[in-house]
Order: C-alpha cells, then sequence, then structure tokens
C-alpha cells in the first residue's frame, strides 16, 4: 500500500501528499513481477484519486492497455481508498480475517522487526498489508499503531532517503524473492 495520508513533511507536520505517476506504475510493476494482491494507494482528496483512476483507466480500459498489456496486468492491481482504515475493511470483506499491518520507516525506531524475521510470517496464511509512505514517511501514529514496523533499509552511508518505488522494489524483493545464488 502507497499512503499519501497520513504522512508527515520535512518539518514533520502531518500532510496529504501529492500522487505521482511514476509511483503508481513502478510499484504496480513491482508488485505483479513478486505476486501481491493487490496495490491499494491511499488518499483522501478527490482530484487525486482522479488522477489515479485516470491513469489505470488508460493503462487497463483504454489505449495503454491495447498497447503495452503488460502494464495493463501490472496497474490492474491498483485499488484506491480513502483511509487506511478502508483498506483494513476491504481486505477483511475478502478474507473474512482483519489484515496485519506492518509499517516502513527510514527513520529508527525502538521495536522493529528484520525483514529476515518477518519473511516467514507471510505464509501463515494472513493477509498482510506493507504500508509504504511517500513525503518524508508515515506519522508516528501509523507507525505506533501498526502490527509491526520493519526495520529501515540502510546503505553504508548515513544518507537514507530512497525514493518510495525503490524502497518498495527493495522490499518485495527481500520479502518475497527467491534467491537461488
Amino acid at each position: 500500500m502507497l499512503t499519501h495520508y497520513p504522512v508527515v513533511n520535512k518539518n514533520g507536520d502531518t500532510i496529504t501528499s501529492a500522487v505521482t505517476n511514476l509511483d503508481l506504475h513502478d510499484i504496480a510493476r513491482v508488485g505483479k513481477t513478486y505476486g501481491i494482491g493487490s496495490f491499494f494507494v491511499v488518499t483522501p482528496l478527490t482530484d487525486q484519486k482522479a488522477l489515479v483512476e485516470k491513469i489505470v483507466d488508460h493503462w487497463t480500459k483504454g489505449a495503454g492497455g491495447v498497447y503495452n498489456p503488460k502494464r495493463r496486468q501490472a496497474l490492474e492491481l491498483i485499488r484506491i481508498c480513502d483511509t487506511l482504515a478502508d483498506v483494513a475493511d476491504s481486505l477483511e470483506k475478502s478474507y473474512g480475517v482483519a489484515p496485519k499491518f506492518v509499517a516502513t520507516t527510514a527513520r529508527k525506531q525502538k521495536a522493529t522487526i528484520s525483514f529476515e524475521t518477518f519473511k516467514p510470517f507471510l505464509n501463515d496464511g494472513s493477509p498482510y498489508v506493507l504500508i509504504l509512505g511517500t513525503a518524508w514517511g508515515l506519522t508516528e501514529n501509523v507507525l505506533k499503531n501498526a502490527d509491526y514496523v520493519l526495520a529501515p533499509i540502510a546503505g553504508p552511508g548515513s544518507y537514507n532517503h530512497l525514493p518510495v518505488r525503490a524502497a518498495a522494489a527493495i522490499m518485495l524483493d527481500r520479502l518475497m524473492g527467491d534467491i537461488k545464488s
């Protein structure tokens, strides 16, 4: 799930961030590659939801889907919701059980779970939602209320501000990748 609200800006204020076309395309393609069930995009803003719908419709029902059927398959994963609670409701209706929310952050947290420790949980039959935040990340309230918080992805230096679509690719590979080498 890619959430645009509630997220924080560089000053720590809670905001609603803008949807970007590249995030939709790239995260949907990564999600399709790794076999996720749905890619939820969360925004309460009417104009942003309309933008997502227009992009998705072009690639799933319009000329884009005819031109590039693989892109159509990926963008068919996208579901738009106003809130995290709406995502939970949608998944509970589909699975008959409330999903477990797994928050992500680039900020160091006291209680996190490593990718290696969390990966086996994905085989327990429960629906899990990986929450990716836009802007400067998820609010402290979202992190606090998540069932799990994944440890940050870290490079060798102190800089740690990946684009969300790159973070999504790394996380899904770590959690769902089939490494045979």
